[in-house]
C-alpha cells in the first residue's frame, strides 16, 4: 500500500503539486493596506459558472468599467480578510455569503496598489460555492453582475491579449473576453489560479 502511494506521488508534475500547496501569505501584508475579494462559483466546480462584476464608471478610478470580483478594503470591524470579502460582496451585489455561501479556500495573496494612491496593497482572494438564488442588488460600485461558464474560461481558445499604452510603450497583457466583457490584470491572475486548482 505504501509503495503504491509513493509511486503515485512521484508521477505528479511538480507544478500541479505546487498549485495544490498551501497558498502563499505575504509576510508583510499586515503592514500595508489590505483588501479581500470573493471568487464565487455555482453549479459545480467543473461545469459551473464563476461570478464577476463590472465596476461602475467613476472619475479618477483607473479601473472604472473593468471586470472584477466583489470585494474591498479591510475595515476596523472586520474579523478577518474572509469576513471582509463576505461583507463587501453583500454590500456590492446583495449576494449573502454568510447565509448562502459555502467557504472553500483561500488563494494566493496578490500585491497591487491602492486605486487612488501609489501605495502598495495586498489583496487576498477567497473562494465560495454559491447555494442561493440568482437575485442581485447591485450598489453604486457595480454596473453589472455576470456569471461566466467555467468551461468557457478554461478553454485556451477564449484567452487573448489586451494591449495597453504605458509611459514606457505598449504592453500586451493576457486576458479573457466574454460577450463584450474583458477580464485582465489582477482579476485574470486570480481566475487562472482558481481554474488551475479545480
Amino acid at each position: 500500500m505504501l509503495a503504491v502511494s509513493s509511486q503515485r506521488e512521484s508521477v505528479v508534475p511538480p507544478l500541479t503539486w505546487l498549485n495544490r500547496a498551501r497558498p502563499q501569505k505575504l509576510p508583510f501584508r499586515r503592514r500595508v493596506n489590505r483588501a479581500a475579494v470573493a471568487l464565487i462559483y455555482r453549479g459545480g466546480i467543473t461545469e459551473g459558472e464563476l461570478f464577476f462584476i463590472q465596476r461602475a464608471h467613476r472619475p479618477g478610478d483607473p479601473w472604472s468599467g473593468d471586470m472584477a470580483f466583489p470585494g474591498g478594503r479591510l475595515q476596523t470591524g472586520d474579523t478577518s480578510s474572509r469576513d471582509t470579502a463576505m461583507r463587501e460582496t453583500a454590500e456590492e451585489t446583495g449576494l449573502d455569503l454568510y447565509q448562502s455561501g459555502h467557504y472553500q479556500e483561500r488563494l494566493t495573496d496578490r500585491l497591487t496598489r491602492h486605486h487612488s494612491r501609489w501605495r502598495p496593497m495586498v489583496v487576498t482572494p477567497h473562494v465560495f460555492a454559491w447555494q442561493g438564488d440568482d437575485a442581485l442588488r447591485l450598489n453604486h460600485e457595480a454596473r453589472h453582475g455576470v456569471w461566466i461558464p467555467l468551461d468557457y474560461l478554461s478553454n485556451p481558445d477564449n484567452h487573448s491579449t489586451l494591449t495597453l499604452r504605458t509611459p514606457v510603450g505598449r504592453v500586451a497583457l493576457p486576458c479573457s473576453r466574454y460577450q463584450g466583457y474583458c477580464i485582465w490584470g489582477l482579476s485574470y491572475r486570480m481566475m487562472v489560479e482558481f481554474l488551475e486548482r479545480r
